[in-house]
């Protein structure tokens, strides 16, 4: 098949939705001589942060000389996004053979009426794709909650919960217990953890980590201090387990601060476990890496912020950054979410500090109808426009040079921004 037809193909599992479990990964997976068990893995789960640690983590263990791959999801433009081999996407030929060797597994369960998901066919070509190009190193997000993820089929060296906050309660849980227990199910016997989770959700986490015998590292407050921020990035100093770090990074927010400490601290526990990571290596990924669709500033005169804040804890980290990081005369918002979010609770949080909000709708099955948005931005201002870049038209035709356009709600939305104005 085709790149087209290869992704027509992959697409059409999305009818299967999301099927919590692990039975059919692991089915893949040992057809395929379980290729996830041939390199090392650092596992990253939690709700907010994982892309931005991935990415931190990646670049530092590139900038050592390993071979690395990272898989993240969902993407924002292109499908091979979510595969990485040291800093670069791979191509779509290179997609085109991983589905050749997936497709009869795959076609073998349809007949026996066991079809995977989309995103554990996806999950398995990265297991793959890391054996065929002898990765040293494979970073894995989680997809969705923890236990019952596709990803959890992997043994890592070292286990990342960046923080526990409400999202997905139709699958995970009401209760923050309840979503903190599905993301600790990660945790594996004797591996060490890293968190950043706090309140109720970490004492969850404790208790795993005790019934594992897994040490863990908790970072909070007191594990970094932000010395300077700007729009050109921030100095941050990280009280580490081995020593302090004056570490620069790009990313700008306390949240981007949090993720720098999450890094570093698992960053010490490979080398404490002697893999050899030098303190060159660590200055320049921090330096130099970027997160698309992450506080991402692509354009000024207005300032046109990108950030794809689709959750609770999410907003309120935009708009703490927001806040603290920025000034501007008018604040105009782009916003478009998909439907099975909170979406009341989040643009309460955003609406209140935007003059005005343009309400829009990405090409995802999934996107909330931005008709029904007028409503819930109280006294607010608002304009719809259902097409996403005739949405940006509209605020540069409005927006005068001291005003700040920011575009969120969730990362199709930016996806679709990128496209257009990049």
């Amino acid at each position: 098949m085709n790149y087209k037809k290869c992704i027509n193909w992959l697409y059409s599992f999305e009818k299967f939705g999301i099927k919590l479990g692990l039975d059919r990964i692991k089915h893949i997976c040992n057809k395929l001589g379980n290729p996830q068990n041939n390199y090392k893995i650092i596992h990253v789960g939690g709700t907010n942060g994982k892309g931005s640690v991935c990415r931190f983590l990646e670049s530092a263990l590139v900038n050592c000389g390993y071979n690395v791959g990272t898989y993240t999801s969902p993407h924002l433009q292109r499908f091979s996004e979510r595969f990485v081999i040291n800093k670069k996407e791979i191509s779509e030929a290179e997609i085109e053979k991983l589905i050749s060797k997936i497709k009869p597994i795959v076609d073998e369960m349809a007949i026996k009426n066991n079809s995977p998901t989309f995103f554990e066919i996806v999950t398995a070509m990265a297991f793959q794709l890391f054996k065929d190009k002898k990765v040293d190193f494979a970073i894995i997000e989680v997809g969705l909650g923890g236990r019952y993820d596709a990803t959890n089929i992997v043994n890592p060296i070292v286990t990342i919960i960046t923080n526990v906050t409400f999202e997905h309660q139709n699958i995970l849980g009401d209760k923050i217990e309840d979503i903190s227990f599905e993301k600790a199910g990660i945790i594996k016997k004797d591996i060490p953890t890293v968190t950043a989770g706090t309140g109720k959700a970490l004492e969850v986490i404790k208790k795993t980590s005790l019934q594992k015998n897994s040490s863990i590292t908790i970072i909070d407050n007191d594990s970094w201090n932000i010395l300077s921020t700007g729009l050109d990035g921030q100095e941050i100093k990280i009280n580490g387990f081995l020593k302090e770090y004056n570490l620069k990074t790009s990313m700008i927010g306390k949240h981007q601060a949090e993720n720098a400490a999450i890094t570093m601290a698992t960053l010490e526990i490979l080398q404490m476990n002697g893999i050899y990571i030098t303190d060159d290596a660590i200055n320049e990924a921090f330096e130099k890496t970027k997160n698309p669709g992450r506080m991402e500033i692509i354009g000024i005169k207005p300032m046109i912020l990108l950030d794809g804040a689709h959750n609770v804890a999410g907003m309120n980290f935009l708009k703490t950054a927001i806040e603290e990081n920025f000034v501007y005369e008018n604040l105009i918002i782009i916003f478009g979410i998909l439907k099975d979010k909170n979406i009341q609770d989040i643009l309460d949080i955003i609406a209140p500090i935007a003059d005005i909000i343009i309400a829009t709708k990405s090409q995802s099955r999934r996107a909330f109808n931005p008709l029904l948005l007028n409503k819930m931005a109280g006294k607010k201002e608002v304009v719809v426009i259902e097409k996403i870049h005739d949405a940006i038209k509209y605020a540069k035709k409005i927006a005068n040079h001291n005003d700040m356009i920011c575009i969120t709600g969730s990362l199709y939305t930016i996806g679709e921004a990128r496209d257009y104005l990049l």
